[in-house]
């Protein structure tokens, strides 16, 4: 048995409706991605370079002492043996923050040879500015 199918143009003029309705709706909530300019000179892939190192203090290597970029929030931290690579190809110029608690803040700028930083951190000297107040008794709130 053979069955024939009519389209009528209502039914055609519908379906066809739906389709353009179903295609608006399906570019309207898809993001659009602009496409970066990429430049593959040899001249820019020499200026950045990734960044390798080795944090210690006098006793060994530091662990989870913090390396950030200077004025953004792209960093990493060190590993058990004082190791770190930074997640960013940096350029020559660009200046890295080398922070670990109780031990001063060290600024490295990247020059045009490094690739490896060697950093020795010194410990921060903290001292405080007067004695406790230790003359006053102490009272207690309890009634007798």
């Amino acid at each position: 048995m053979k069955t024939q199918l009519k389209f009528t143009p209502k039914k055609v003029l519908s379906a066809l409706g739906y389709v353009t309705i179903l295609m608006v709706v399906s570019v309207m909530f898809n993001p659009v991605y602009g496409q970066a300019n990429k430049t593959s000179s040899p001249e820019i892939s020499q200026k950045e370079r990734t960044i390798k190192g080795v944090i210690k203090n006098e006793e060994g290597p530091l662990e989870s002492a913090s390396i950030t970029l200077k004025g953004s929030n792209v960093g990493t931290t060190t590993n058990s043996k004082g190791e770190f690579v930074f997640p960013k190809a940096l350029k020559t110029d660009d200046v890295l923050l080398i922070t670990f608690l109780g031990y001063d803040t060290v600024e490295v700028k990247i020059k045009d040879d490094t690739t490896f930083i060697n950093q020795m951190m010194s410990e921060d000297l903290i001292e405080f500015v007067g004695a406790l107040n230790t003359n006053k008794p102490y009272k207690s709130k309890r009634p007798n």
